[in-house]
């Protein structure tokens, strides 16, 4: 066979960028249609956010601890972008693989659908219908990369030296009309979701008048004006941390409460149920356990809502129960102690609102647990649909099958809020200012050490109940020159908090918070 005979009973190739894009659009397609099914099923039925809470439940503790200290309320985007970019990535390189046959590509693709599908079906709050929406992408991400392969523009061969042009044109129109497509089906699975907001039903719930109020903040609490942080932070303030890649939509009409396991009599209670009731409120500060020394997860609100002890007391609790199993509408699951929630000292709470107002829904609404002196991963289920009595042996909740303790009492910390770290200060006289925290304990004194000198007791705010933070300031003279200052908390069982630095993981980190700035 002559060189020319050869190149005329080969098959023709696509030029690499066109085969890119081939792959690239099929994917964007794909995502598309299996968002529109899923705005039908569950938001969560979507195959990229489904793969995206897949990630996040395979990501190990260090890497995710370390997401949330350092993009804070952004690791979900950074997570998604990421994920964006290698799926982008692997689709172009997919189209490049089928440059002389589509066989490559449909194969890549449709594992995609198939991580998809797999990522949907592992998810506990989804059944089996919901892989309707993964079929929808594999389906249509296969289709469109053949459609498109055929009618990409190829290199010029001896055998069809002039259609370069044509096909050209019919991929560029089949290109954008592509791209219109996903863009209407993306664009219609929001719509459609949209329509299962929550945001009107919260509205319909109106102000929240607690039966018994907390009582009023005094004046004192805090020393807003001298550098710390109100003493009651407003709701869009409030620390958030979750793994809900989207915040569920749960309407009050649809909402429900089941208490059962290790029970008398199982109780189901719907939103009205708890909205009659008379409602409590109480003043409590949260932490979360991923919150670094000197970090700033930690907020204070006042909570509305029920003493969870009279509910489990109405369901009756049996000997030899250790823990509430809680379980998000997510599917997300929670253990805390059942002693912690019976203490009625503590004031365990299912709450339904937050400052007067009924939950966000970013916080949980329509409702949420809410157990003062342990680390919100035990004892703040949001969205919270389910409470199961049992044992910590018959079932781990999320965070405990990842390594976290099973039991997380918050510990005694301070934080140094004013100056913040290298500022610059007048000299002379230089104020200090901050925060204490000691949940269930209660502050008893705080202390400040300048430049490893002694250490010297300063001014604490007037104390509010002692599941709450302290504020604390003081006036100090310095001169010209470097300083440092570290800070610790003494709480009311005597304890005085560790210089001894520990991370996060597995029960909250412990050491001396300190500041560096500039005296001139």
């Amino acid at each position: 066979m002559t060189t020319t005979d050869a190149s005329r009973s080969a098959p023709s190739r696509l030029r690499l960028p066109s085969a890119a894009l081939c792959g690239v659009l099929a994917l964007l397609a794909a995502l598309a249609a299996g968002h529109l099914v899923a705005s039908f099923i569950s938001i969560n039925a979507s195959p990229y956010l489904a793969v995206g809470n897949g990630a996040i439940d395979l990501t190990p503790v260090q890497l995710k601890d370390f997401a949330v200290r350092t993009f804070g309320t952004h690791d979900k985007l950074v997570l998604l972008s990421g994920m964006a970019a290698v799926m982008l990535a692997a689709a172009a390189l997919a189209g490049m693989l089928s440059a002389r046959s589509p066989r490559p590509g449909v194969a890549i693709i449709a594992l995609f659908g198939v991580v998809g599908g797999f990522a949907v079906y592992q998810r506990p709050d989804l059944t089996a219908v919901a892989l309707l929406a993964p079929l929808a992408s594999l389906v249509t991400g296969v289709a469109v990369f053949v459609l498109l392969h055929r009618i990409a523009p190829r290199k010029p061969t001896a055998r069809e030296p002039g259609s370069t042009g044509s096909s050209r044109r019919s991929f560029l129109l089949g290109g954008a009309g592509v791209v219109v497509g996903a863009g209407a089906l993306g664009s219609g699975g929001q719509l459609i979701s949209g329509t299962r907001d929550a945001t009107a039903s919260r509205a319909a719930v109106g102000k929240l008048v607690p039966a018994t109020a907390a009582p009023a903040i005094p004046a004192d609490a805090d020393f807003a004006k001298l550098g710390t942080p109100a003493f009651v932070t407003p709701n869009p303030q409030f620390y958030r941390v979750d793994t809900a890649l989207s915040v569920p939509q749960v309407r009050t009409e649809d909402w429900s409460l089941r208490i059962h396991g290790m029970v008398e009599r199982e109780r189901t209670y719907t939103y009205r149920d708890i909205r009659n009731r008379p409602l409590v409120e109480r003043t409590i500060t949260m932490t979360c356990v991923s919150n670094e020394v000197g970090g700033d997860y930690v907020s204070t609100s006042d909570f509305i809502g029920v003493d969870l002890a009279d509910l489990l007391g109405e369901a009756g609790i049996r000997s030899g129960a250790q823990q509430l199993f809680c379980t998000s509408v997510d599917g997300w699951t929670s253990g805390t102690p059942v002693a912690a929630a019976l203490d009625r000292s503590r004031g365990a709470m299912l709450a339904i609102g937050m400052n007067r107002e009924p939950l966000p829904l970013e916080h949980g609404f329509p409702a949420r647990l809410v157990t003062p002196g342990l680390y919100g991963y035990v004892s703040a289920t949001k969205w919270v649909v389910d409470i199961e009595v049992t044992t910590w042996k018959a079932r781990q909740a999320y965070w405990l099958r990842r390594g976290w303790s099973e039991q997380a009492p918050i510990k005694t910390e301070s934080r140094i809020d004013t100056p913040k770290g290298f500022a610059t200060v007048p000299a002379g006289s230089v104020r200090l200012a901050g925060i204490a925290w000691a949940q269930h304990n209660g502050i008893d004194k705080v202390e400040i050490r300048i430049d490893n000198g002694a250490w010297q007791p300063v001014t604490l705010s007037a104390e509010v109940n002692l599941n709450t933070w302290r504020m604390w300031w003081t006036q100090i003279a310095l001169k010209h020159g470097t300083h440092q200052v570290f800070v610790r908390a003494t709480d009311k069982t005597s304890y005085t908090q560790t210089d001894q630095r520990a991370g996060t993981v597995p029960n909250g980190a412990t050491g001396w918070h300190s500041t560096t700035f500039i005296a001139t």
